[in-house]
């Protein structure tokens, strides 16, 4: 790419870039930095990944630099590996997407070792637990070499674990053309379980271990209860229909995910099930918007002690991206009904500073909050560190989003499902590229100052999987773009 063909604003930058790295107008942008010295980085660090970090192909979250500390969500030994973004399922499909940008095969190696990591750790219930401890499997239900039946067998759908898991399973098994055996029974087998327990009005719960009797769920719309108790009531809700972190979002991305890699209709009815589930789980007026979770009555109700049944100005946003993106897949405009109501509610509630309060009190809208001490009230004077409380609102982008598909034609949407994205060669890409490899130690390894929280250590060396996989993307694209210019 000669800095000629390039527009003005970015023949600019480059000039500024020039000043400073002494780069004449007929070479490379940042010429000091090749598409050979980024492979060979990415080479390194992944070496140092696959032999020195993983645990038989799978991560965690956070390492001591030295590696004898480590933790995912919370302390974990060195026969453990994590679920949660950014564990195993996320690492893996960093691979998996350099290899595709780059076509190294060592990067298709490694995303197969994660892989076979999370084939180990499938349980008898489809999915996937918080992690998987390769040195007790005898206490877990493992779908392959697992303990018995009173062993734990507890699918979970929070934070993205068995989602993200079973997303990483269908890429790759794309990208073998299905002809690996045990990538492919995996992500049959979750696929399968994931429809199972699927409800009948179309949601799904936080967790499962059991699928759900048709009698004992019937189909609702959501109201209102008569009344609902102030204190925590220590009552199960794992198994309640659930908005909370993206639960049901992040399935139905993945179901018509599965609907596109295997062309089976069963999947594209589940994540349109789905939809009609949230058109049902609408609150009437006067909070047009959306619950955490909803008992069988479908109605708001407790989960943890600081999750008291509500109108959610978070989740209820998660939602509204859900249902646009329900309306790409499917252009059914039914999905696209419930939102102006919501939008003009979620804009009424906003806080004098800008922000939504997570929690809204059924029928008086007056913000809920809870003291360190997790009592209830209406002040947020004496809030709990650990969790998001205030959130910011995307009230303007999500209806800026909106408007836009009301107008989008039948190919803009069709464009809009699985697009592809390419990679351009730019100083700020060079700049990342070149920051990423110098960064890079003799070993191999990206070492950050960071904080192990089970261990109490804060500004520490760590090595952590975030950054490792944003520094594989960065020399990944680096190379692609070199590739295709």
């Amino acid at each position: 790419m000669l800095v000629s063909s390039i527009c003005p604003r970015t023949r600019f930058a480059f000039f500024l870039c020039s000043l400073c790295f002494g780069v004449s107008s007929g070479q490379y942008l940042f010429a000091e930095v090749s598409p050979t010295d980024a492979k060979q980085a990415m080479k390194r660090a992944t070496r140092f990944f696959t032999d020195e970090v993983s645990t038989e192909g799978g991560y965690l979250w956070t390492y001591s630099a030295d590696l004898s500390l480590r933790e995912g969500e919370g302390r974990a030994s060195d026969s453990m590996i994590w679920l949660q973004p950014p564990g195993t399922p996320t690492v893996g499909e960093a691979f998996l997407t350099a290899y595709q940008k780059t076509g190294e095969p060592y990067l298709l190696d490694a995303a197969r070792e994660a892989a076979n990591a999370l084939v180990k750790g499938q349980l008898k219930s489809g999915g996937w637990g918080h992690y998987i401890d390769f040195n007790k499997r005898e206490n877990v239900q493992y779908r392959i070499d697992g303990g018995g039946p009173k062993a734990r067998n507890r699918t979970t759908f929070d934070d993205n674990k068995s989602q993200s898991a079973l997303r990483f399973l269908i890429l790759l098994d794309q990208e073998l053309k299905f002809q690996n055996q045990s990538v492919h029974e995996a992500a049959m087998y979750a696929l399968n379980s994931f429809l199972k327990a699927q409800f009948p009005n179309g949601a799904w719960p936080q967790q499962y271990s059991s699928f759900p009797n048709p009698k004992d769920y019937p189909v609702l719309k959501a109201s209102y209860p008569a009344s609902w108790s102030r204190d925590f009531p220590k009552k199960k809700y794992t198994d309640y229909y659930t908005f909370n972190d993206n639960v049901i979002g992040d399935l139905v991305d993945l179901m018509f995910l599965a609907n596109h890699v295997y062309k089976d209709s069963r999947y594209r009815k589940a994540a349109l099930k789905a939809g009609d589930f949230i058109l049902l789980a609408q609150m009437p007026e006067p909070q047009p918007a959306w619950a955490q979770q909803y008992n069988s009555k479908m109605q708001p109700a407790w989960a943890r002690r600081f999750e008291p049944p509500s109108i959610t100005g978070g989740e209820s946003q998660g939602v509204i991206k859900t249902l646009m993106q329900i309306y790409i897949y499917s252009s059914e405009k039914k999905y696209l009904k419930p939102i102006p109501a919501a939008l003009a509610y979620l804009r009424k509630s906003e806080l004098p500073n800008g922000k939504l309060a997570r929690f809204y009190e059924l029928k008086t809208n007056r913000p809920l909050y809870f003291t360190k001490q997790y009592q209830l009230t209406y002040k947020a004077d004496d809030l709990p560190t650990h969790y998001g409380f205030m959130i910011t609102s995307k009230v303007n982008q999500l209806e800026s989003r909106y408007r836009k598909l009301l107008k989008a034609s039948p190919k803009q949407l069709a464009s809009m499902r699985f697009p592809t994205r390419r990679v351009r060669l730019t100083p700020a890409l060079t700049a990342k590229a070149k920051s990423a490899i110098e960064a890079l130690d003799t070993g191999g390894a990206w070492v950050t100052q960071g904080e192990i929280r089970s261990a109490k250590l804060k500004n520490t060396p760590v090595i952590e999987t975030r950054v490792f996989v944003k520094n594989l993307e960065t020399l990944a694209n680096f190379v692609a773009a070199h590739q295709r210019d």
